[in-house]
């Protein structure tokens, strides 16, 4: 992914992870699971462009849908941008020069929802911080929406930034209530209650769910727990390698001819975020037809970067373009136009239209090409983006 040219706003959508603040983590404890998720994928779209601009944008189907959060009440959604704007940001570390620098800001200046589109900003001194290279947790969203429980995936963020040490240090518990946003609560203070109803469940779904194993280990003054530590190691059973934004890939057919054609791993990941699925699988499907090619992989690769392939066929004595093949040229040049991410969010939305199990089934392996679904795709894509088909017979 770190090849792809990113020309616009969206292009950060392009990432699986986002680099994101320590300080916007420890201060974000008591942010619901829906808003941590939200303010994670925010920071994803607007991290290019952090300090160059001042506001951002962010389609709110796609927001709603990178976060799992698959409804159309966007009174929630308001809800949950609300309580960004509400949550104080605070920040207390040392500048370039050694100084101590202390700092307070409200997580969003500010949101709001028209005409489809989420726009929101930072404020100025927040924004240089989140875009502090320097100090910074790997969030992958591809793992965030797999949690269930903000607890965990509040222990989640503020552990994996020590995955390469192999443990977190030790946390006064005080320090520990605030980072899992349990701070002020009288019944947390009681360790047993603490460790029943925020660190065992926790845990177990951050062992279950994510790229890294967590081990708590706890220290005593008597028989009073006073600090805790995660010792921290990769889980082989979630590789971050197959939980980026390639995630589901490997498992596709397009990826399989790939590299049964001897692409590399990173090579066809590549491609397929680059160029879609529907664009390789045409290009791999015009290589095949082609007779006397030596080397089929070199072959391919031309097609792909010089964006060559089959002619679309010829209608009638105007020699205009036959409307069919027309109206998906359209579609897949707007689906190349689309991030992957916005590619993918897109799949499930059209998924979650169609009740018939054949037309799932075909569409899963088709893609936009889908014989069976191609009225309800033209519908789709035109709904997306309205004139797209315009001119075309039905």
């Amino acid at each position: 992914m770190d090849d792809i040219p990113r020309d616009q706003l969206s292009g950060a959508l392009r990432r699986g992870a986002v680099k994101k603040h320590v300080a916007a983590i420890h201060v974000s404890g008591k942010l619901t699971l829906l808003q941590r998720k939200l303010s994670n994928v925010l920071l994803l779209n607007a991290y290019d462009t952090l300090t160059s601009r001042t506001r951002h944008q962010i389609d709110a189907r796609t927001l709603c849908l990178m976060i799992g959060y698959n409804s159309n009440d966007m009174d929630t959604l308001k809800q949950s941008l609300r309580g960004l704007a509400e949550t104080v940001a605070e920040w207390d570390m040392l500048d370039e020069k050694g100084q101590q620098e202390w700092g307070v800001s409200s997580l969003l200046s500010y949101a709001k929802l028209k005409g489809g589109i989420c726009e929101y900003a930072y404020s100025p001194a927040l924004a240089e911080k989140l875009n502090d290279p320097k100090v910074f947790a790997l969030i992958n969203l591809n793992i965030q929406r797999r949690f269930t429980s903000g607890h965990a995936l509040a222990l989640y963020e503020n552990c994996y930034r020590f995955v390469r040490t192999g443990s977190t240090g030790w946390w006064p518990l005080d320090l520990f209530r605030r980072l899992m946003g349990v701070d002020g609560s009288a019944y947390y203070e009681t360790f047993k209650h603490l460790n029943a109803k925020v660190i065992k469940p926790a845990v177990d779904e951050v062992n279950r769910t994510s790229n890294i194993l967590l081990t708590p280990e706890t220290k005593k003054q008597g028989r009073v727990v006073t600090d805790i530590r995660f010792r921290i190691k990769e889980n082989p059973q979630l590789a971050i390698l197959d939980m980026d934004d390639g995630e589901g890939m490997r498992h596709g057919a397009v990826y399989a001819r790939l590299r049964g054609l001897g692409v590399s791993d990173r090579l066809a990941r590549q491609w397929l975020s680059a160029h879609g699925e529907e664009q390789v699988l045409e290009k791999l499907d015009y290589v095949e037809t082609r007779k006397n090619v030596k080397s089929k992989l070199g072959y391919l690769t031309a097609a792909l970067e010089g964006n060559f392939g089959p002619v679309p066929e010829r209608a009638g004595e105007g020699g205009g373009p036959n409307p069919r093949a027309e109206r998906l040229r359209r579609i897949l040049e707007a689906v190349k136009a689309r991030t992957p991410t916005q590619r993918d969010a897109d799949k499930r939305l059209f998924l979650a239209q169609l009740s018939d199990a054949r037309m799932r089934d075909d569409f899963e392996k088709h893609g936009w090409m889908s014989p069976l679904n191609s009225t309800r795709i033209a519908a789709f894509w035109e709904e997306m983006s309205p004139g797209l088909l315009e001119g075309l017979e039905e």
